[in-house]
């Protein structure tokens, strides 16, 4: 089924290449130059496409796909909507208006998700509960999807660091896929200082995402360094475990979904005192259910981007693919916040979200 999707989808992104082909050679002045020199016409009308699908891939293939599919549908749209005024109006026009509005609507479309995808919002969030924190509120801030290297460097990460120790949390949580297959050491590095010079009243914790140990073997550095970085900048990794906080409440790290043989969330919670809070981190947010029938009472996840890019949230919601794609809801006594993430995976572009770390005040009798 994987192939016949991919073969299909390949063969989609071919013909979207032919029919923009013939949508640059419509503009006026190849059309000029086709009446004196048609074979150069239909070279520059290739070349058009070809240059901006290359200037893309300088970043990387997957945001050249992206920019070509995005102008290939607006240019359908315009294309369309220029059939319909010459139908109701009943009139033609020497310019090719449509190709312009193409070419426009993409450029700000794109801009704008540059523009989402690199500046990381702060975004905040206020629970109440009825069991007893040991003190009036606690502050946690969330961190997932660093993704090392597509829109934020080692240093980048650092600085926004920064801007999250104004806030003053209590606890600062990383809910994976801090780094990413392509991610330098160098950058890793420099992100596992960034967390370590963080000054929390409880420290900072890790629970791993799918992207962390790395797919291909492709980077300069392995998962165990990796952990030992953290570790080395006191940041404490939890792996399908539990730690009860200065006697007030609970975090538990879920191993991610990708990863064999993790534990149920009844089996992570069988041990705990239900009497005190509790805080579970999933970087995946698809096991609702078990989770809201474990009693925890926040689950922080990212894994889902916020949808990235449109409209792959609502589609990931529709085949299932996970239980919410951002934002908080409330399933029975468990409330559950998906975070879109403080940067985005292979594509520097944000359509469907923004970029964000989230600070969350927790308040109680």
């Amino acid at each position: 089924m994987f192939f016949v999707a991919a073969a299909l989808f390949l063969v989609l992104l071919a013909a979207g290449a032919v029919y923009l082909v013939f949508r640059f050679h419509r503009f006026r002045f190849l059309r000029r130059l086709a009446e004196r020199h048609r074979a150069w016409s239909w070279v520059i009308a290739f070349a058009i496409p070809a240059a901006i699908a290359a200037f893309f891939t300088l970043i990387n293939v997957t945001s050249s796909v992206v920019v070509m599919l995005h102008l290939t549908v607006f240019w359908l749209v315009c294309d369309f909507a220029g059939f319909l005024v010459r139908k109701i109006g009943k009139k033609t026009c020497r310019f090719y208006f449509q190709g312009i509005a193409a070419l426009l609507i993409t450029t700000v479309y794109l801009g704008t998700g540059w523009f989402f995808a690199h500046h990381v919002f702060q975004t905040n969030y206020a629970f109440s509960t009825e069991k007893e924190l040991g003190a009036s509120s606690l502050r946690v801030a969330a961190i997932a999807d660093a993704h090392l290297g597509i829109t934020l460097k080692g240093a980048d990460f650092a600085r926004q660091m920064e801007r999250l120790q104004q806030t003053n949390p209590d606890l600062v949580v990383v809910v994976g896929d801090f780094v990413d297959d392509d991610t330098e050491k160098q950058d890793m590095v420099e992100a596992c200082r960034a967390l370590g010079t963080l000054q929390t009243t409880y420290g900072v914790y890790f629970v791993f995402g799918n992207h962390d140990e790395g797919y291909f073997n492709t980077r300069d550095f392995s998962a165990q360094e990796l952990r030992a970085e953290l570790t080395k900048n006191q940041v404490t990794i939890l792996e399908d475990e539990s730690v009860l906080i200065d006697d007030r409440f609970y975090l538990i790290g879920r191993e991610d979904r990708s990863f064999s043989g993790r534990q149920t969330a009844q089996a992570l919670t069988a041990d705990l005192d239900p009497s005190k809070y509790s805080i579970l981190l999933d970087h995946q947010p698809n096991d609702y259910a078990a989770e809201a029938a474990a009693g925890v009472d926040l689950v922080l996840s990212g894994h889902t981007h916020g949808g990235h890019i449109f409209p792959v949230g609502p589609i990931g919601l529709a085949i299932g693919a996970n239980d919410r794609v951002y934002g908080a809801e409330q399933r029975e006594n468990t409330v559950f916040v998906v975070t879109s993430g403080i940067s985005g995976w292979a594509i520097p572009f944000k359509t469907g979200a923004i970029s964000e770390y989230v600070v969350i005040d927790i308040t109680a009798p």
